[in-house]
């Protein structure tokens, strides 16, 4: 599982007193940075790779400032050329909110997906998440 801690910021929280819904889109991506970093080693945009293709996310709980929240991701399936990502993100060990992420490895150059080598396909791997929250809470 990879984990990366937020401190939410005040521009972040809305006039309702909690952190706007448009933020926790950008968390989660903040907490793929592992994992784009196994696609792109030196993080250069014109050998980007990582190209996200669908998102789901759902809230469950509001999210205040002033509480570090906790981004939790494991990877959910490894295709052919792409991946499915779980994540979670939790403030004060609450789940405050759910997303699910697919991206495709891409070639910028030829605009075409193209198969998850074989040395990040066992990095990832090692994060593959047996039952997530999700499935638990449907069994229940």
């Amino acid at each position: 599982m990879y984990k990366t801690v937020i401190t939410p910021r005040v521009s972040e929280t809305d006039g309702v007193g909690h952190i706007n819904n448009t933020v926790l889109p950008v968390w989660f991506e903040a907490g793929r940075n592992p994992i784009f970093s196994l696609f792109t080693p030196d993080h250069d945009f014109s050998r980007w790779k990582m190209v996200i293709v669908k998102t789901t996310l759902e809230f469950m709980k509001q999210i205040y400032f002033g509480q570090d929240v906790e981004i939790q991701i494991t990877v959910k399936k490894i295709g052919n050329s792409s991946l499915e990502l779980y994540e979670e993100l939790y403030q004060q060990g609450i789940l405050c909110a759910r997303n699910s992420a697919v991206y495709v490895n891409y070639d910028l150059a030829k605009q075409a997906a193209e198969r998850i080598p074989d040395h990040i396909r066992a990095a990832l791997s090692a994060h593959l998440c047996k039952e997530s929250a999700m499935e638990k809470e449907k069994l229940s």
